[in-house]
């Protein structure tokens, strides 16, 4: 069963002015298509092909660079969009609750810019949920926190993409700005809906 690009849940122009829209035309139509083509190419006749994309994750181990890299790039990815949104939400139910224990809401977004910020090179800042609580973490290049022994366990629930290609057109080399901004478009309620998934 071959992966397809998911189209994303609004307009390329929706989380202006915090992301613009050539970059997430750049980054959704040409970065994810990408990812999703080299993975397909890299499983096809394997037995890689009849997994979900989420067992694939977890069972990276099995599995060459190329399907690490480009499955991770799509997973992630796919994760992305759907947890931004300009809707205006803000943490609700369980979600609240868990956030409230974990320190607060300005304590997570420290935390997770921190994580981002710190992140050497390319890669990914991390919102999980391990054993009912949260935690955040860091992960290189395209891996994820499903993927074993890359040291951020738990199911990711709100992940930042902190390669350049996210940012740099608006943002150049100031990741800490781009991480401030987007937390003024996160989609409360899909990372609300995850956290409750995943407990």
């Amino acid at each position: 069963m071959a992966h397809t690009l998911p189209n994303l849940p609004y307009d390329y122009t929706a989380l202006e002015p915090y992301i613009d829209a050539q970059t997430m035309e750049i980054h959704h139509g040409r970065h994810h298509k990408a990812y999703v083509d080299n993975l397909n190419k890299a499983i096809e006749g394997t037995e890689a092909e009849k997994l979900s994309l989420e067992d694939l994750m977890k069972n990276i181990t099995n599995y060459p660079a190329a399907v690490r890299n480009n499955g991770g790039g799509h997973y992630n990815h796919s994760l992305f969009w759907t947890v931004l949104g300009n809707n205006g939400s803000k943490p609700s139910g369980k979600l609240a609750d868990a956030i409230e224990a974990f320190g607060g809401l300005e304590t997570l977004k420290e935390k997770v810019n921190a994580a981002g910020a710190a992140r050497f090179g390319s890669g990914w800042a991390w919102v999980c949920v391990n054993n009912g609580k949260i935690e955040v973490c860091s992960t290189p290049n395209q891996d994820n926190p499903l993927m074993p022994d890359t040291g951020c366990n738990g199911t990711p629930i709100f992940g930042i993409d902190v390669w350049e290609h996210a940012y740099y057109l608006k943002y150049q080399n100031k990741r800490p700005d781009y991480l401030n901004a987007i937390w003024n478009v996160v989609n409360w309620e899909e990372v609300g809906k995850r956290f409750e998934a995943a407990l």
